[in-house]
């Protein structure tokens, strides 16, 4: 990826268009499921959202490979999809603005407290 691409966000805009095409090939309930997953991960993001490609490139394919499988949606990832992709975003390290902030503060109040 080249600085232009990097700055304009065009390497974004080409996977996100890739991960609709790919969407369109899956089953109508896993696609529903995908639209929920994807407004729950977005939250989690960084300042360019580049943090989420990896783990939305891993979400589908787990939703490709289910559907392949002829399992349901519901079967894969449950009833509490909100809860789902919290813990995912969780395990994969990716910190909200919030999270970043938190943090901050919480270092800011301990080296006043000289700890």
């Amino acid at each position: 990826m080249n600085f232009w691409e990097k700055i304009t966000g065009n390497d974004m805009t080409r996977e996100m268009k890739a991960f609709e095409a790919r969407v369109k090939m899956l089953p109508t309930d896993y696609q529903a499921a995908w639209e929920e997953i994807d407004g729950h991960l977005w939250p989690h993001s960084n300042f360019s959202g580049r943090n989420l490609m990896p783990i939305l490139d891993g979400v589908l394919s787990l939703l490709e490979e289910t559907a392949a499988d002829g399992q349901s949606v519901r079967e894969v990832l449950g009833d509490d999809i909100k809860g789902f992709c919290s813990a995912l975003a969780g395990e994969e390290g990716a910190k909200s603005f919030r999270d970043k902030w938190r943090e901050q503060l919480n270092k800011n109040i301990a080296k006043k407290l000289g700890k």
